[in-house]
C-alpha cells in the first residue's frame, strides 16, 4: 500500500460502528444470564471451551503457529488447530494473523498499531473494535499483511465465515445439556475470553515488570499469564516474538508451551523455535 493511500485512510474520522457495539453488547447481554442457568457440568463446559479454543485454539494456534511460525505441523492438524481458534469469535486467521503482525511492526504507534496502549487502557482493550479503521478491518488492506494465509483457499473460507462455526456447537451444547450449556458454552464462555485475550494487548502494556529493555512499554504481568495459558509474559514475547515459549524462567507458568512440549514428544509438532 502506498503512502498516499495510507494518508487517506489515517485522515478519515473514527466512527464508531453500531453493528459491532449491538454484537458485543447482546453477547454480554446473554452472558449475564448465567446465575440463573448454573450448574457446575454447564461451569465445566466454560472452563473447558475456554482453554480449548484459547489455548490451544489462539495462543498455539493463531498467535505462535500462524503469527510467529515458531513451530511447524502437519497441515491437517494446523487445519484443525487454527479452526479451534476460529471458534473463539476473535476474527478469522487472516484477520487476527495481519493485526497481529502489524502491532509487532509498530508497536505502540498510534497511527499503525491496530490496539495501541499509547491511547489508553480501554482502547487497546477493546475500543479499537468498537471504532473500526479501515487499514485494519478492510479485507483488501489487511491481508497484505499476512499473504502466506491469503494464498489458501480453506483460511479464505474461515476468514469469511467463522461465525457460521458456532451454529454446530451451540447445537452440540443444547443437545448435551440444554439451555445452560448454551449460555455457559457460547456467551459466557466468548465473553471471559474475550476480556482475557485484550488484556495482552492493555494490561500487560501498563503493568507488571520488564526483563528485556525492548523499545515499546511492554510487560510480564503474572495474572494476565495466568489467565491467557503464558501469553501474559509479554516482555519476553516481544523480546523474542518467534520463540514457541513465553514463559522463560521455571516459575513462569505457560501452558501453551506445555501443549506445544507433548505435540513435539508425539511427533506432531517439529522445528519448534526455542531461541539460541
Amino acid at each position: 500500500m502506498n503512502s498516499h493511500s495510507t494518508a487517506a485512510v489515517d485522515k478519515q474520522p473514527l466512527a464508531l460502528s453500531w453493528t459491532n457495539v449491538a454484537f458485543f453488547g447482546t453477547f454480554h447481554a446473554l452472558a449475564m444470564l448465567a446465575p440463573w442457568c448454573f450448574s457446575w457440568s454447564a461451569l465445566g463446559v466454560t472452563i473447558f471451551l475456554h482453554w480449548l479454543f484459547g489455548s490451544i485454539g489462539i495462543c498455539l494456534g493463531y498467535h505462535r503457529f500462524l503469527t510467529h511460525r515458531s513451530l511447524h505441523l502437519p497441515k491437517w492438524l494446523e487445519y484443525a488447530i487454527t479452526t479451534l481458534g476460529a471458534l473463539a469469535m476473535q476474527g478469522g486467521p487472516i484477520f487476527w494473523v495481519a493485526g497481529h503482525r502489524m502491532h509487532h511492526v509498530h508497536t505502540e504507534d498510534k497511527d499503525k498499531d491496530p490496539y495501541s496502549a499509547q491511547r489508553g487502557f480501554w482502547w487497546s482493550h477493546m475500543l479499537w473494535i468498537f471504532y473500526p479503521q479501515a487499514e485494519f478491518f478492510d479485507y483488501e488492506i489487511y491481508k497484505k499483511y499476512a499473504p502466506d494465509l491469503e494464498r489458501e483457499p480453506f483460511y479464505q473460507w474461515l476468514n469469511r465465515y467463522f461465525l457460521l462455526l458456532q451454529i454446530p456447537v451451540a447445537i452440540l451444547l443444547y443437545a448435551l445439556g440444554g439451555w445452560s450449556f448454551v449460555i455457559y458454552g457460547i456467551f459466557l464462555r466468548a465473553v471471559l475470553l474475550w476480556h482475557t485475550t485484550w488484556l495482552i494487548n492493555s494490561a500487560a502494556h501498563l503493568r507488571g515488570y520488564r526483563r528485556f529493555n525492548v523499545k515499546d512499554n511492554s510487560r510480564n504481568l503474572w495474572w494476565a499469564a495466568l489467565l491467557t495459558y503464558g501469553e501474559g509474559w509479554h516482555n519476553n514475547h516481544h523480546a523474542y516474538p518467534n520463540v514457541a515459549k513465553a514463559g522463560l524462567r521455571w516459575w513462569e507458568v505457560d501452558m501453551t508451551w506445555w501443549a506445544i512440549k507433548i505435540l513435539q514428544a508425539i511427533g506432531l509438532a517439529k522445528k519448534v523455535n526455542v531461541g539460541g
